[in-house]
């Protein structure tokens, strides 16, 4: 696989559009990804978070399979302050 070139959140499908160097657009699907790895409200968040902060390494993490790693790493981006 190519180097991932750029990546966007579209509201409109929910979906994460990934495209590469050599011009492949693959579409994540954001509500397949939360049921998959978010089994607690935490992980949601932090998907919630990934997705609209940084969707270039969201979309890295899911296409490389790193995304359970990086949620059993107790992330806390989403979380709300106090």
């Amino acid at each position: 696989m190519n180097k991932l070139f750029s990546c966007r959140f579209n509201m409109d499908t929910n979906r994460v559009e990934a495209r590469f160097e050599d011009g492949i657009t693959v579409a994540i699907d954001r509500i397949a990804i939360e049921d998959e790895y978010g089994n607690t409200p935490a992980q949601r968040s932090e998907l919630v978070w990934l997705l609209y902060n940084k969707p270039l390494e969201y979309a890295q993490m899911v296409l490389g399979g790193e995304m359970a790693h990086y949620l059993s790493l107790g992330c806390d981006h989403g979380r709300l302050e106090d």
